[in-house]
């Protein structure tokens, strides 16, 4: 599927990327990013039909630009020491996977758009043919069973 939505939609991408950050190295940057995250996401991405992979990609592409904005305020002089940070960067992946594990697949699918790739309840309803009500219903559902998980009941 995202071998499928790269060759369908890179160059469109490209050209939107483009045209929101007037730099065509930031541009390919920014759709190199998303299809890093198309590949990361695979299993999720598999069970969309094209027209809401396609959704997908772009406010992927977008979430992904505006956080590149918001960070680029808070940039230093001084770098971090980037060996430190990327081991427990790492760690924090791994144990964020063994908690979404927890929960069933609809359930994991919402909580990833929802609070780690930055849909809201109205875009995932409108991917998912469902009302905004009833995803944060079951959003809601998943934070509690990520409670219970989390404090090991």
């Amino acid at each position: 599927m995202v071998e499928e939505l790269y060759r369908r939609y890179r160059e469109e991408l490209l050209r939107f990327a483009k045209n929101m950050t007037q730099e065509t190295a930031r541009a390919e940057d920014l759709v190199q990013e998303t299809f890093y995250r198309a590949l990361k996401n695979r299993e999720m991405l598999e069970e969309l039909d094209e027209s809401q992979g396609r959704a997908w990609l772009y406010r992927t592409l977008k979430n992904h630009y505006r956080d590149l904005l918001r960070h680029q305020k808070y940039e230093t002089v001084a770098e971090p020491d980037s060996e430190a940070g990327s081991e427990a960067e790492g760690y924090g992946e791994v144990g964020t996977e063994a908690l979404l594990a927890a929960l069933p697949p609809e359930e994991r699918r919402l909580f990833r758009m929802r609070y780690l790739e930055g849909y809201n309840s109205s875009e995932l309803g409108e991917l998912f043919g469902i009302p905004p009500a009833t995803v944060r219903m079951r959003l809601s559902a998943a934070r509690k069973k990520l409670q219970r998980e989390w404090e090991g009941d």
